[in-house]
């Protein structure tokens, strides 16, 4: 029989989302250092998001990073989160900010979306140009800059659905626009999650840990939802995948916890966004010993 892998000494590429832990960066790595993981996804940092800090605010950031040992696998950017309908090249100068922002944290990694619309769930094929344009010119730019886009599959966005991420991923994919697979997300969109990874499992680049409940949304612990979480991660990991698994809890409402059959790593939490993010982890490393 093989031997299982030791998560903490073997699979180091755990990340997450920890302003889900606090606003402030120093109780983020605090608790980051507590469960040993080393890499964190900068998303909201001291209150501002990551794509708003000046360049003193970064270079703080930076050394902060240095002294608690701790990198950013991707930066969390809200990039492509805003509407067709909006002004996109102020919003193009936004994305080159956080490009700048990435070669300043040593980062090849930009977390970014597709856009949302007005139009509901239709999409026209006008519209569908218009996102594969605009798509277009950040590749071309992060191409310029080294870096690569993770399109993440957020409801709402012209690439929710299983059919229009591969499209995406058909039309643009290369070396440097790639897809984030979120399972809660496309459960959220009534997706299957298998059928979502053997569609765009050679363009998978990135994950989010994240599971939720097909019946009403609600984001719980992975393992404990429909997004097949321990199916695709185990197919990830047959396939040779060694990239992030980056938590991001979205407990912060979870509701039922206690109907939840959790293990004794999960008990005893601390209170607030330390334990949520905490039962995030320990719901990870419970599929991690199933799977590896």
């Amino acid at each position: 029989m093989q031997e299982r892998r030791d998560i903490d000494m073997n699979y180091e590429k755990i990340s997450g989302f920890s302003d889900e832990i606090a606003e402030d960066i120093d109780t983020q790595f605090r608790v980051l250092k507590k469960l040993n993981i080393k890499y964190f996804e900068p998303r909201g940092i001291d209150g501002k998001s990551i794509a708003d800090l000046s360049d003193a605010e970064v270079t703080a950031l930076k050394e902060k990073m240095a002294a608690n040992e701790i990198r950013v696998s991707s930066i969390g950017s809200p990039i492509g989160k805003v509407n067709l309908e909006g002004d996109f090249e102020e919003h193009f100068a936004q994305f080159r900010r956080v490009v700048e922002i990435a070669g300043m944290l040593d980062v090849r990694y930009i977390r970014m979306f597709s856009f949302y619309h007005q139009g509901g769930e239709e999409w026209s094929e006008q519209e569908r140009e218009e996102v594969l344009t605009r798509l277009r010119r950040m590749i071309a730019c992060a191409k310029e800059h080294g870096v690569v886009l993770l399109h993440e599959n957020e409801k709402d966005i012209y690439g929710d659905t299983v059919e229009r991420c591969a499209d995406l991923m058909t039309e643009l994919g290369c070396a440097h626009f790639r897809a984030v697979f979120d399972p809660a997300n496309f459960v959220q969109c009534g997706q299957d999650t298998r059928k979502a990874y053997q569609a765009l499992k050679e363009h998978i680049a990135y994950v989010h840990i994240k599971d939720a409940f097909l019946a009403d949304g609600r984001v719980v612990p992975a393992g404990a939802g429909d997004g097949n979480v321990e199916y695709v991660l185990e197919k990830l990991f047959a396939g040779g995948y060694d990239g992030f698994l980056s938590i991001e809890p979205h407990l912060g409402s979870f509701a039922g916890l206690e109907n939840l059959e959790l293990d004794d790593k999960m008990a005893d939490l601390p209170q607030g966004g330390e334990g949520t993010f905490t039962l995030a982890y320990r719901a990870l490393e419970s599929v991690l010993e199933r799977v590896l």
